[in-house]
């Protein structure tokens, strides 16, 4: 199908939801309803969007798109309507798989908030032949996992290239500050993988390789980022971070579907920066040992059955509006080329990261597909923000999103 018989730019699946309400909402502040930009919000059910549409202040006249994951037609109607799917709705290991495979049949592109690794890979070799044949761009992770870091070493990368004429073979990813909570759908992302691991074991050693999302190809030891210590390059001491684990495979899946410019022998890591000196030393030492005992405490059956009982937030649960707006996060890169000079950059947000950033992340992640970047510069497969998308994101994220890339002395 032309994509100029698509009615719509843009459809928002899962608006029903916390954060996919939150995406429809930028979409509406930003482009309005009924101008250039032709979206439509999707669900199960029509009265819940109705509720949806006037909740955000919407106008009637805001599409509603009727679809659920358990009726693949009602996908692939979704699909064929649209240039662009931006899904919500997860955990993507037990609802993504249905709409993958409807854009690939379509040739339509795709985003979503994945940092669901284990089932990325199996996506990955499913349906990146699919999507190439095609035409459809299927690209995970664009929300807060992973974009400030993917694009993060995109941004310092590119500028080594032009400044320092060479790559940055190490880069250390550093989270300098962050204030926000955990969101409903990633805490039943984390609890839905847990599960997959106990009925196959071959997920943890997914989620233990960094390598994971690049097939075919292995780079050398990376930092196992899983201890406290004090980082010369940061100037502070760092303790690990817990969406390391998917980030820094996006960061390697990047460099490998680019054609490996950050070099074959390129090592990236993510830690938590906790502060300088005794105080910061302290700090990061009981940080790492209660992120251990979380994990740890994590395979325990009944600790699980508590966690989803009383402890975290449930899907389509969220942090206030007060508690969003006062978000932020600041991430510090420092990247060193092989003969030893370095160069940092900054990434900073200016709201909450897993809700208000992470909605419009998404939101101009599905706009740059559908106006910045064409088929021509990215063609059909399964991608990453960094790969696909690149330096024309950035830029709408600066322009769009309240994000902010830029060198440091």
């Amino acid at each position: 199908m032309a994509e100029s018989d698509r009615t719509y730019e843009v459809i928002v699946y899962g608006a029903t939801g916390f954060t996919g309400k939150l995406v429809a909402e930028h979409l509406l502040a930003k482009y309005g309803v009924g101008g250039e930009t032709k979206w439509a919000i999707a669900g199960r059910s029509r009265s819940k969007l109705e509720a949806v549409r006037a909740e955000i202040g919407a106008p009637d006249t805001l599409p509603l798109v009727i679809a659920d994951a358990s009726d693949p037609a009602s996908l692939a109607a979704m699909a064929k309507a649209t240039k662009v799917v931006i899904t919500t709705v997860g955990p993507y290991q037990l609802y993504g798989e249905p709409l993958v495979a409807a854009c690939c049949d379509a040739g339509t592109d795709y985003v979503d908030l994945c940092g669901e690794p284990a089932w990325m890979a199996a996506m990955i070799a499913k349906y990146d032949a699919k999507a190439k044949a095609s035409g459809a761009r299927i690209v995970f992770s664009c929300g807060f996992d992973s974009i400030p870091f993917d694009l993060g070493v995109v941004f310092i990368q590119n500028q080594a290239k032009q400044r320092l004429g060479a790559p940055l073979t190490r880069v250390r990813g550093r989270v300098r500050k962050m204030k926000g909570g955990f969101s409903g759908g990633t805490v039943a992302s984390l609890m839905a993988t847990l599960e997959s691991s106990k009925r196959d074991p071959s997920i943890l050693k997914t989620l233990a390789n960094p390598f994971a999302l690049t097939p075919g190809f292995t780079g050398p030891p990376q930092p196992a980022g899983d201890a406290a210590l004090n980082d010369e390059a940061a100037g502070a001491w760092a303790t690990p971070f817990i969406m390391a684990t998917i980030n820094t495979k996006n960061v390697h899946r990047t460099n490998f579907l680019l054609g490996k410019p950050f070099g074959t022998d390129f090592v990236y890591d993510e830690m938590l920066l906790t502060g300088e000196g005794a105080a910061g030393e302290k700090r990061a030492k009981g940080a790492a040992t209660a992120g251990k005992v979380q994990t740890a405490l994590l395979g325990f059956a009944p600790t699980r059955a508590l966690i989803r009982q009383f402890a975290l937030p449930k899907p389509g649960q969220g942090p206030t509006k007060e508690q969003r707006e006062t978000g932020f996060y600041d991430v510090l890169f420092v990247g060193e080329t092989k003969d030893g000079r370095r160069l940092r950059a900054g990434v900073k947000g200016d709201k909450d990261p897993g809700y208000a950033s992470t909605s419009k992340m998404i939101g101009e992640s599905a706009l740059c597909l559908a106006r910045d970047v064409g088929r021509g510069e990215t063609a059909g497969g399964v991608w990453t923000p960094g790969a696909a998308l690149g330096e024309k994101l950035i830029a709408r994220l600066e322009a769009n999103a309240g994000l902010k890339f830029a060198l440091e002395n």
